[in-house]
């Protein structure tokens, strides 16, 4: 393996391609799920016009039904979204790198989540609220032990 045909994230290009397939099928299959649930939602809204009455606990089950099947579409259509931008990292060469330490992203996590944008470490801060993009220096150490060292080096200053 030549070191021009590696990514900075230590991929090959074999293993990007790889990659590239993958979130190309995952893309697919959440289009073609996200399709069918608004079909389907679509299919039984218009075939349960009927002139019987409805009870209303039947009323309240349709309600939370399009409601769960919105949230679900919402939700693949986030993922789509990272997929996309995923996609976009393998074109400029960026894929597979942690966007909170600037360090690759082990491949263990991108077979499991191949649009993943953190590192393990980081996505569990980014989740907590703790981390957002590009914040490489809060990520590696904590914030009081950032402020122990501004103020170790101040003294060494003095």
């Amino acid at each position: 393996m030549s070191k021009a045909k590696d990514s900075r994230a230590g991929l090959s290009a074999r293993d990007i391609e790889k990659y590239r397939a993958l979130l190309l099928a995952k893309r697919s299959e959440i289009l073609s799920s996200v399709w069918s649930m608004e079909e389907g939602s679509i299919r039984r809204s218009s075939t349960e016009l009927s002139t019987l009455p409805m009870h209303m606990a039947d009323l309240g089950s349709d309600n939370f039904e399009v409601e769960n099947t919105i949230g679900l579409v919402e939700s693949e259509r986030r993922i789509l979204v990272e997929i996309d931008e995923a996609l976009q990292r393998i074109e400029n060469g960026t894929f597979g790198i942690c966007e909170g330490l600037g360090e690759p992203i082990g491949k263990r996590r991108l077979e499991a989540i191949p649009w993943a944008r953190y590192c393990v470490k980081c996505a569990s801060l980014h989740e907590a609220g703790q981390l957002f993009h590009h914040e490489a220096e809060a990520a590696a150490e904590p914030e009081e032990e950032q402020d122990q060292d501004q103020e170790e080096e101040e003294g060494e200053g003095a």
